[in-house]
């Protein structure tokens, strides 16, 4: 299943990264909006309790988190932006990477780190990664996640792409994604058009 958010400050702020004119410390700051605003709408299922508070008038039950453990993982490199921004919400979070990169030839994954939390397998995981293009890697890192046994998993892309999307629910059917937008198609280098070039490296300042 697929949620994409339409509210006007999300698809505002993807608008300006989308503008080439848009520079690094601009873009970064909107990847980080993003993700939080993403991560509200993630969240949302969250379980809550009702417990005790005293207020400054009186005493009653309110919902508060039920203390189920969360987990964010990022796929490396771009995916650290969206945990970095996400993590100020929920502070206890543990967090996890894995290391994949796309080879520009045959645009597959390829594998070079895999840290996660010992007990993600306790966790509710929200996978982070900027962009679903071709969808491999995003299906490798869930492939990783699931041995290591995380059995509740989200995906969260400010961009997707269609190709991906549909890889993502054939390989893994149980496995939810909340994206901002999903544009119309691949280019033949992979890249998702109309898009907003490599997310990475307009993070980073690499190109």
């Amino acid at each position: 299943m697929v949620t994409v958010v339409t509210h006007p400050l999300v698809q505002h702020k993807l608008s300006v990264m989308r503008d080439v004119r848009t520079g690094v410390k601009e873009f970064r700051e909107l990847a980080g909006e993003l993700s939080l605003l993403l991560a509200y709408e993630a969240m949302r299922d969250l379980e809550t309790v009702q417990e005790t508070v005293q207020t400054p008038i009186t005493q009653a039950e309110f919902p508060m988190l039920s203390g189920k453990k969360l987990a964010l993982v990022a796929i490396l490199r771009a995916g650290l932006i969206m945990t970095d921004a996400i993590v100020q919400l929920v502070p206890a979070a543990k967090v996890g990477h894995i290391g994949l990169y796309r080879d520009p030839e045959s645009l597959l994954p390829v594998a070079y780190y895999n840290k996660l939390p010992t007990d993600i397998a306790e966790r509710r995981v929200f996978l982070t990664d900027p962009m679903l293009a071709t969808g491999g890697s995003a299906v490798a890192a869930i492939e990783r996640l699931k041995e290591a046994g995380a059995t509740s998993i989200k995906l969260m892309c400010i961009l997707a792409a269609p190709e991906g999307i549909a890889l993502i629910e054939r390989e893994h059917p149980d496995v939810e994604m909340v994206v901002a937008a999903v544009d119309s198609h691949l280019n033949d280098h992979g890249y998702i058009v109309p898009g907003l070039g490599d997310a990475g490296d307009r993070i980073y300042g690499t190109k």
